[in-house]
């Protein structure tokens, strides 16, 4: 048999994504089930609520005998939205610049009193990732003579010998 609290509350919450939050209204239900002295396993099947949302639910009504949603903890994002696209636009237009001299030029450019440690945040949160290049060495004047020597050897080979030599250097893609 299903009773009134169930019908009434099984719409309250369709399976939430991770980023959501409850409201108040949804999370007056949740209080009121557990001063029903309801478990926190029966509250996730009554409303549709994963258990670690009620649990926390409940938790956070103990602690502050409130649901509301607290401020976040922290200062104001330094970095406005103007300012993020201008720092794009800086290091696509010269990737080899370091994080102070953006920092500077975001300075210059905007008026943004922000430090490099900022930037260097902003750079990975918009997919900017620092990265030291691969040392590749150059070729030498012996392996270039090297070289040369190897390839007047086989001028004259024709293309059954040519089949015979393994290629490593080649890569095979399928498109």
């Amino acid at each position: 048999m299903i009773t009134g609290m169930q019908t009434a509350s099984t719409n309250i919450c369709e399976r939430m994504g991770r980023s959501q939050e409850l409201s108040d209204a949804k999370r007056g239900p949740v209080i009121g089930c557990h001063l029903c002295n309801k478990s926190i396993r029966d509250i996730s099947w009554l409303l549709n609520i994963p258990r670690s949302t009620v649990s926390g639910i409940i938790t956070k009504w103990k602690q502050l005998r409130t649901t509301a949603t607290q401020p976040p903890s922290g200062g104001p994002r330094k970095m406005t939205e103007r300012g993020q696209r201008m720092m794009k636009r800086t290091v696509r237009r010269s990737r080899q610049l370091s994080a102070e001299s953006i920092a500077k030029e975001l300075q210059t450019s905007c008026g943004l009193q922000i430090s490099t440690t900022t930037v260097c945040r902003e750079l990975h949160g918009t997919g900017f990732h620092g990265r030291a290049a691969a040392s590749k060495p150059y070729i030498t004047k012996c392996n270039a003579t090297c070289r040369m020597l190897w390839c007047k050897a086989r001028r004259h080979w024709t293309l059954e010998q040519w089949r015979c030599v393994l290629w490593s250097d080649e890569s095979h893609f399928s498109v």
